[in-house]
């Protein structure tokens, strides 16, 4: 009984590779353009209009609501659309037509830009679709002067863009470039005229550095190079324009120098970072270039002293530094009033503290276990002796008791 089931199961295998065989066999993929927003309608190839057929996009099948016949209708096309297509006939799903969607728009006017970066060596015209197709666009640039057209030879690197030789330095006569542009749904071109002159314009500087002046704390040195692009800066030289600012405000400073590739800034900020760029023009004709990348710098700025022990002590002494003198104040006392030293003992601890223009302050502090002075010294700054600088407190004697009482009245 195994061989008769072995052989059923050979007849499936082989049933279902023919029909795989089928639905992906080679047929001939056409193309097939629709512009977004319509309705399409598909043929299935040569197959009658009422035929049993089943439709495919990207394998996968579609729903027989989509047909009208053996017709695919989709309505409203957009953008998910585009893909393979593919009819197959009856149940045998025999592959009978096979079509490739690409859905897009025709082409809008382009945009076209003509410029001297190389002056005199000649100029390069770029363009761009400012609304995106989506299907394959061609090209065609036709290139006039003095009613002669000029090739434009392509450029290797980026396709929408060609370049011009100059025939003639110097003309007085209009260069004319026209454009079209042209895809599977419509076509549409452009033209501009321009003077000789009129289009050059320098690649911004190159290798701008701003760096800091020793000792000068609100000057930054500028410098920077004529573009690798511009061929003849002896005979065509170019003059710079230079702009900068703090970070910490809006507004830019500028200024235009006529020669030379240095500059210096001589009203920077101290201490403030700033943002520098550089811009470049034919001393005669054309356009300013655009900036150049923008170079960051914090003008010098004096480093910290570190003081020495000796440094610190005569700053204590001079400058507004406050200071403490300590003045052991008593009261006399008769020979009944004395107490004997002991650690009860107390005295009374008074600090002045003053700093240069300012008031004196007084902090009193109690010390244990200290012996009164003897009667007879006097308090410092007393009659007839000049005060000391700083000035000297002059505090009133004050009775001394373990409960710290009021001062006498």
């Amino acid at each position: 009984m195994a061989y008769p089931v072995s052989a059923a199961c050979y007849v499936v295998l082989a049933a279902v590779v023919v029909v795989y065989a089928q639905r992906h066999s080679q047929q001939e993929s056409h193309i097939h353009y629709a512009q977004l927003g319509t309705d399409v309608t598909l043929q299935c190839g040569s197959v009658d209009r009422d035929a049993a057929v089943t439709w495919t996009a990207n394998s996968t099948d579609l729903d027989a609501s989509h047909l009208n016949g053996s017709r695919l209708v989709l309505r409203n096309v957009d953008l998910s659309h585009s893909g393979q297509y593919s009819c197959y006939e009856g149940s045998s799903w025999h592959l009978k037509y096979r079509v490739n969607l690409k859905v897009g728009t025709p082409p809008k006017e382009p945009a076209l830009m003509c410029r001297s970066n190389n002056y005199p060596s000649g100029f390069y015209c770029s363009w761009h679709m400012p609304i995106p197709t989506y299907i394959p666009d061609t090209f065609n640039i036709t290139v006039m002067h003095d009613s002669k057209e000029i090739v434009c030879d392509m450029d290797v690197s980026l396709k929408n863009r060609c370049y011009i030789r100059y025939l003639h330095l110097f003309s007085s006569k209009k260069y004319k470039v026209t454009l079209t542009v042209t895809n599977a749904l419509g076509s549409s071109s452009t033209s501009i005229s321009f003077d000789e002159f009129a289009i050059v314009k320098p690649d911004p500087p190159e290798n701008v550095v701003a760096k800091p002046i020793p000792n000068n704390a609100r000057r930054l040195l500028v410098t920077w190079q004529y573009p690798s692009s511009w061929p003849d800066p002896d005979s065509f030289p170019l003059k710079f324009f230079l702009r900068y600012r703090p970070l910490i405000i809006d507004q830019w400073q500028h200024v235009e120098l006529s020669d030379g590739t240095t500059h210096i800034i001589t009203d920077a900020y101290a201490g403030k970072e700033y943002i520098i760029q550089v811009a470049a023009k034919d001393n005669e004709i054309g356009t300013w270039s655009d900036w150049s990348v923008a170079v960051h710098a914090t003008p010098w700025t004096e480093e910290p002293k570190h003081l020495t022990t000796e440094a610190q002590g005569a700053e204590t002494t001079t400058a507004s530094t406050s200071a403490f003198h300590p003045l052991y104040l008593t009261r006399p006392r008769s020979p009944a009033e004395e107490v004997p030293d002991s650690p009860e003992r107390l005295s009374l601890l008074l600090f002045c503290t003053w700093s240069e223009g300012r008031v004196p302050f007084l902090f009193i502090a109690a010390l244990p276990g200290r012996p009164s002075p003897p009667p007879k010294k006097k308090v410092q700054g007393g009659p007839g002796s000049p005060p000391a600088r700083p000035p000297t407190c002059h505090p009133t004697n004050y009775k001394l008791s373990r409960n710290f009482a009021k001062p006498p009245d």
